[in-house]
């Protein structure tokens, strides 16, 4: 799957959850409930966009690390950023022995990586170079300012069900019904949910495969998906961490403490035997190219 289908395809969900906004809106809230509810999204929205990385590194008790505690870290981060023509990140590592890493900051001028003690710990040099690409392709690839669009416009369709549901109907009264109000109430926030999953599973993709390209070592990224899937589930996530953050982490980090449900509609991430089935697709892309 080349990169334009994928960014495609992730702003075809963006356009999708707008325009379920909008109908929406018009059928609940009316124009100005419709405008009140995105106002109050995009508000708070922006400020967990500005704010993202402070948020992410408090949560998971991360500590900016030297190059002379962890030389090699800093020695794969920067020659990945140099062959992506990337700044320098501020570089931390997490207390969480559950393995797993994440990248955060508004643009690659803010960015920042992280990793866990437990990941350092079961991972190789070669498997923690393809992580470290997949993460810092998520800051090249703006997935923050994503996400966080997507959050508003989910957010802003569950408020305006709520707002539907206690005041009353729209400008024509159509939500005077109340059991279609209620029926709204339950399935709009729903269907916004399972887009904006599937927005963040869409950039996980995106991120493996600009991670594979850009490490040159998608096999390395594959193998070490199968570990940290392996072990993850083992060993639980600190109590403190939250679902909000999970879509940042390159494995869901929450995975253990729910079964499955309904599947894969409301995962953050898609399931690893599918990612390791890409990133087998292009090794043999990259194969060719070299043979």
């Amino acid at each position: 799957m080349h990169a334009g289908v994928n960014r495609l395809k992730t702003w075809v969900l963006i356009a999708a959850m707008g325009g379920l906004f909008i109908l929406i809106g018009q059928w609940l809230g009316g124009t100005s409930g419709a405008t009140i509810a995105l106002g109050f999204a995009l508000v708070f929205n922006f400020s967990m966009y500005w704010f993202s990385d402070k948020i992410a590194i408090a949560t998971t008790r991360s500590k900016p690390v030297s190059e002379q505690d962890y030389p090699q870290l800093y020695r794969i981060v920067r020659e990945l950023t140099q062959l992506d023509q990337m700044p320098m990140p501020r570089i931390f590592v997490s207390e969480m022995m559950q393995p797993n890493a994440f990248a955060t900051g508004r643009n690659p001028a803010h960015a920042s990586v992280a990793v866990t003690q437990g990941i350092l710990q079961i991972l190789d040099d070669r498997e923690l170079r393809g992580v470290l690409a997949h993460e810092l392709s998520h800051v090249r690839n703006r997935d923050i300012l994503i996400s966080s669009i997507a959050a508003a416009i989910g957010m802003s369709i569950t408020f305006l069900a709520r707002f539907a549901l206690f005041f009353g109907g729209g400008d024509d009264n159509r939500g005077g019904n109340g059991l279609s109000i209620l029926f709204a109430w339950i399935l709009a926030p729903l269907a916004a949910a399972i887009i904006q999953m599937a927005v963040s599973r869409s950039r996980e993709y995106q991120a493996d495969e600009s991670g594979a390209y850009l490490s040159h070592d998608p096999v390395a990224l594959a193998g070490a998906l199968r570990k940290l899937e392996e072990t993850s589930r083992r060993v639980p996530a600190p109590a403190s961490l939250s679902p909000a953050e999970a879509h940042l982490f390159i494995m869901n980090p929450l995975a253990g403490r729910r079964g499955s449900g309904f599947g894969n509609l409301f995962s953050t991430h898609p399931p690893t035997a599918q990612r390791i089935e890409r990133l087998d697709a292009i090794a043999r892309e990259l194969g060719s190219q070299t043979a």
